[in-house]
């Protein structure tokens, strides 16, 4: 004969072999859906683990706004709009490094890529139209620097 004991929370079933052998007619309750970061409406489900607790942090408003912004961007290449969203996320999160880790180790080391490229230029039709000229062999290292770091990426 079989008989349940409860400890706490948990429910323990003690039953013989012949309750064994007997089909269960226990029901167990509907498992409610786990949505993901999307619900099935297309919004953004911020109470998404998979977030981290971004959106319920000191720059919480932030993020939101910068991550609807780029989940609903239409332009190409996606996302290009929210610049703006972006930066004023990255200034919130500089406020509040013990929050936000900022920790170098974090960095994978072979992503080392030097991407300031947009410092790099002006307009190619005017004279000296290398705004940061390079020492000699500086612009080759860096180039091959670059090129490793890519490289070392895995596909």
């Amino acid at each position: 004969m079989a008989y349940c004991k409860s400890y706490g929370k948990d429910k323990v079933m003690f039953v013989t072999k012949k309750d064994h052998a007997e089909t269960s007619n226990i029901k167990l309750p509907e498992s409610e859906p786990q949505p993901g970061l999307l619900l099935s409406n297309g919004d953004i489900n911020w109470n998404c683990p998979c977030l981290g607790g971004m959106a319920t942090g000191p720059c919480g408003v932030e993020f939101r706004e910068a991550f609807s912004c780029f989940h609903y961007s239409e332009v190409e290449p996606k996302g290009s709009d929210c610049y703006d969203s972006f930066k004023t996320m990255q200034d919130c999160m500089s406020q509040y490094p013990a929050v936000y880790n900022q920790n170098k180790d974090d960095v994978d080391p072979n992503m080392n890529l030097d991407l300031n490229i947009g410092d790099d230029f002006k307009d190619e039709d005017e004279p000296g139209s290398h705004s940061n000229e390079y020492a000699d062999g500086e612009e080759d290292a860096r180039a091959e620097k670059n090129s490793k770091a890519l490289k070392s990426i895995p596909t």
